[in-house]
């Protein structure tokens, strides 16, 4: 009987993340820390990464993520966490400088070799991004964890942030949404050597282009979608940004494989959860069918860049993305003056 990764533990990827509001209510409740005048980014609103000014000219740029499978291929499982890790550095306009491995596995359950070419995977991906994994930790686990700590530097007068947006700002989104949908099939059974091939191809597609446009003074925000979907991630950055974000639906890019699947009642629990902590900031437009509403709250592993860019620099920063194989990058909609709400349109 061949070994399912996904058998051993109870969810997968970023759909594992604590629910936004019991997260909320665990950060609220920490002390004060020491205040640090050369912590750029820090907890308070809720980056991809944290910041630390060396000096006028580097900062160092410091994350970490890690989850359960989300697929049973160990080599592939350990290169979408990978993948997915490093993206918070280019979140901010970042540069990986090296990473260390996050690793927890039930040893009496899985074998060396299988554990061996999760780190295999993720090491790969390392690889592509310019680092190598100089270490880590493990530590025997019931369910099988992996992810990396990855520390990047970036120039102190280029980080971008989830909360520097500005009204009159072009949004545009860096890959397709739907991979939470991909991996509930896959879990069930139901999907296909074709669909399993894209769920791959964008989760283990690197945000390296995240680096560049750290150069570009005209992006003025960044994050990237992930565990809280596309419209709870876009509710992060209005409400640090104080804009409202207006959305243009047939323009929101969906992953083909992860369309007839939705439209079959495929969903995740993660994009309810999502759709309860930021359904009261979103107005959706009347007799949305129901797998577009959780196509828009759908959990994303490895998501694309969610980026807020001046109208003037949108074509440049569209042809990079496209340049660099985002080849769905779009313009999904637009910010401006108002309360941080969201409103999706036709």
């Amino acid at each position: 009987m061949t070994l399912r990764l996904t058998r051993l533990s109870h969810g997968g990827g970023c759909g594992c993340k604590l629910d936004p509001t019991l997260l909320d209510t665990i950060l609220a409740g920490l002390p004060n820390q020491l205040r640090d005048p050369a912590m750029i980014v820090g907890l308070e609103t809720k980056d991809d990464a944290i910041v630390y000014r060396l000096d006028d000219d580097k900062a160092v740029v410091a994350t970490t993520d890690f989850f359960m499978p989300v697929v049973d291929d160990p080599y592939d499982f350990g290169a979408i966490a990978a993948t997915n890790a490093i993206s918070d550095v280019y979140a901010v306009g970042g540069q990986p400088l090296f990473a260390l491995a996050v690793l927890g596995m039930p040893a009496g359950k899985l074998p060396a070799d299988v554990i061996g070419r999760i780190l295999a995977g993720g090491s790969d991906i390392a690889a592509k991004a310019g680092i190598m994994v100089g270490g880590g930790h493990s530590i025997d686990t019931p369910e099988p964890i992996y992810g990396l700590a990855v520390v990047g530097i970036v120039h102190p007068d280029r980080v971008k942030r989830n909360n520097t947006a500005k009204a009159g700002d072009v949004l545009i989104l860096g890959k397709s949404l739907g991979v939470g949908i991909l991996c509930a099939a896959f879990k069930q059974g139901k999907l296909t050597d074709e669909g399993y091939h894209e769920l791959i191809e964008t989760t283990t597609r690197l945000n390296s282009i995240g680096a560049a446009l750290g150069e570009i003074g005209g992006v003025h925000a960044m994050t990237d979608v992930t565990g809280f979907g596309l419209l709870g991630h876009m509710s992060e950055l209005c409400e640090g940004s104080q804009v409202a974000a207006r959305l243009y639906l047939p323009n929101i890019p969906f992953l083909p494989a992860a369309v007839p699947l939705a439209q079959s009642g495929i969903s995740t629990g993660a994009s309810t959860r999502n759709r309860q902590a930021f359904g009261d900031n979103v107005a959706l437009p009347e007799g949305l069918a129901d797998w577009q509403r959780n196509m828009l709250f759908d959990p994303q592993t490895s998501g694309g860049l969610l980026v807020a860019v001046a109208p003037e620099e949108a074509k440049t920063v569209l042809e990079m993305f496209q340049n660099q194989g985002h080849a769905t990058a779009t313009v999904i909609g637009t910010l401006e003056e108002g309360a941080p709400t969201i409103r999706v349109g036709r």
